[in-house]
């Protein structure tokens, strides 16, 4: 990327290299390569236009890769799964699934890629409660019930436990999370992405590191941590193809008039405002609905998987349940 490529007046680009020349000692030519492999090293990925994406071209590249989420009512909604490069968020209430489908990702995420998976290991890391080991072993126990499209020979010999790798900030004091997060993401996260351990980052949740610490007066503050959390995932998600997925709360919406920042027929909207909705690219919503449904001897409370907002997906929904092997549509 060229200096004069950049949207500043010349007068502006002008004094920084006088500048620069007058602090450093530097020659006009060192300054020149000085600002434009800093200018390259900010943007290493130009923006992707939601065209591209659509046609499957992602970061410059052509890429139709998707993780898929193990059930065919799902993944059709999400046309095929999550995008292998971006922020997925999936918001809702306490209870409504949101770390099933999470715990559900990391297991698919270790397929090979003829099965919609990514072929190796996710990251897990934990904010608030501690993880769901319990019910991930459960889910591994039932992968053949929930993935009868993947021969049980292959199911049976992949080790799904040793290709999670589990960061706990939950028990950390809330002043020192978003410090902790910060190395994680930094140094642990880059170099098991680097070394190809793992393809799915998880993060549950965000909201636990921006609404406890935070007073109303701090806004500002919290704005400015927020962008630089997002430009982080941003930064991995794009340097090593790998989908991001975010889980977040919800806070209740007193306006009556439509909100697009969550979905039409809620009254509840994913946490954290306007400043994380703009770091998003697809924002899904959980919800869990009246009534419940029953198959054999397993009943499960009914939910609903919306699509709030993505470049290439209609706004829509479908309705789902949790069963022993995990979260599978409902076909109504």
């Amino acid at each position: 990327m060229d200096w004069d490529q950049l949207e500043l007046h010349p007068r502006i680009i002008a004094a920084v290299r006088r500048d620069l020349q007058r602090l450093t000692g530097l020659s006009r030519s060192d300054v020149q390569q000085l600002l434009t492999a800093a200018a390259t090293t900010c943007r290493r990925h130009p923006p992707t236009p939601a065209l591209l994406l659509q046609r499957g071209e992602c970061g410059g590249f052509k890429s139709d890769l998707r993780l898929s989420v193990g059930c065919p009512v799902l993944d059709e909604l999400l046309r095929g799964g999550l995008p292998a490069g971006g922020i997925t968020e999936v918001s809702g209430e306490s209870g409504a699934g949101k770390t099933q489908l999470a715990l559900q990702l990391c297991l698919s995420a270790q397929y090979p890629t003829e099965y919609r998976g990514l072929n190796s290991g996710a990251v897990y890391i934990c904010t608030e409660d501690s993880f769901p080991n319990r019910r991930l072993q459960q889910l591994i126990r039932e992968q053949s019930s929930l993935r009868t499209d993947v021969p049980p020979s292959l199911i049976s010999s992949l080790q799904f436990s040793d290709h999670i790798y589990i960061e706990h900030a939950a028990d950390l004091v809330v002043l020192y999370l978003q410090d902790s997060l910060q190395v994680c993401l930094s140094r642990r996260v880059p170099l098991l992405l680097a070394r190809g351990l793992v393809r799915l980052l998880v993060v549950d949740s965000v909201a636990a590191l921006f609404r406890a610490e935070f007073q109303a007066a701090d806004w500002l503050e919290r704005s400015k941590q927020l962008i630089t959390f997002s430009s982080t995932l941003h930064h991995l998600s794009q340097e090593f193809t790998t989908p991001v997925l975010c889980i977040n709360q919800v806070t209740d919406v007193f306006s009556s008039s439509d909100d697009s920042l969550g979905p039409l027929s809620s009254s509840v909207s994913p946490a954290l405002g306007l400043v994380w909705a703009n770091q998003v690219m697809v924002r899904l919503m959980m919800r869990r609905l009246q009534g419940t449904v029953a198959r054999g001897n397993q009943s499960s409370a009914l939910r609903r998987l919306e699509v709030v907002f993505a470049p290439h997906l209609a706004r829509d929904g479908r309705d789902a349940a949790v069963w022993r092997e995990g979260v599978r549509g409902v076909q109504t």
